[in-house]
């Protein structure tokens, strides 16, 4: 199995794992320990290259243009990645996750879900082709943009401007319930030196957007790094 398509059967095991593991924070520590074994296990014998839940249904009804499939993106985000790092240029890597998802499926059913889905793949991708990006669906309901030649502090802010066109597709789409975005921002050479390294500094950067309660944009946490929403005005954070 190559690393592009490992990276996103981890991540999205292991994030279903912090959720288990938060609410059992007071079990004994063999439990998490076993917790993590076992997860392990099960990815590294799995012959799934990527997560089950990237499947679409039959039924589906999502509008997937200008937004690459799992394997597709893959390859295109190592392509770039080294591209931009032989030249000495920096990378950026978006990732983007749609709020309250599973709520609106849940409440008003997968039609109202697909209309999310299908409004944010476009704003995602209308921004994408602008800025020469590259776009793919990496989950159910996460996205990926790679930003070669971007530096941390440009993709920041262009990050919540694509949040804001985002939630306003979606608010738009939407006849019933709601949906918003977060994304977690990450790049090289900052914040990591491997492009495997990257997407899970990304994944960290997600994870903490969605502990601010969502609908924000965040870059990995650290010692050294501070938000960009603590210090940027919002007319700066607009531009």
């Amino acid at each position: 199995m190559l690393w592009v398509e490992f990276i996103p059967l981890v991540r999205a095991a292991t994030r279903g794992a912090r959720c288990k593991l938060r609410s059992a924070a007071r079990a004994p520590l063999t439990y998490r320990v076993l917790t993590y074994i076992c997860l392990y296990i099960s990815v590294k014998t799995s012959e799934v290259s990527m997560p089950r839940k990237i499947a679409p249904r039959v039924d589906s009804k999502v509008r997937m243009d200008g937004c690459l499939g799992p394997a597709e993106f893959g390859d295109a985000y190592l392509r770039k990645w080294t591209q931009s790092r032989e030249k000495g240029d920096a990378v950026s890597l978006l990732l983007v996750d749609l709020d309250g998802l599973h709520e609106l499926n849940t409440a008003h059913g997968h039609d109202e879900g697909d209309r999310a889905l299908s409004a944010a793949i476009a704003a995602l991708a209308k921004g994408a082709k602008a800025d020469g990006w590259t776009l793919g669906r990496v989950g159910g309901d996460e996205f990926a943009l790679v930003a070669p030649g971007v530096a941390t502090e440009a993709a920041f802010l262009r990050a919540d401007a694509l949040r804001r066109d985002v939630d306003a597709a979606l608010a738009k789409a939407i006849q019933k319930g709601t949906c918003t975005a977060s994304i977690g921002v990450a790049s090289s050479p900052r914040d990591a030196k491997a492009p495997d390294d990257l997407m899970r500094k990304a994944d960290l950067a997600l994870y903490a957007a969605k502990e601010q309660g969502g609908s924000t944009v965040a870059l990995t946490p650290g010692d050294d790094m501070v938000l960009k929403s603590s210090y940027y005005s919002t007319a700066q954070l607009g531009r």
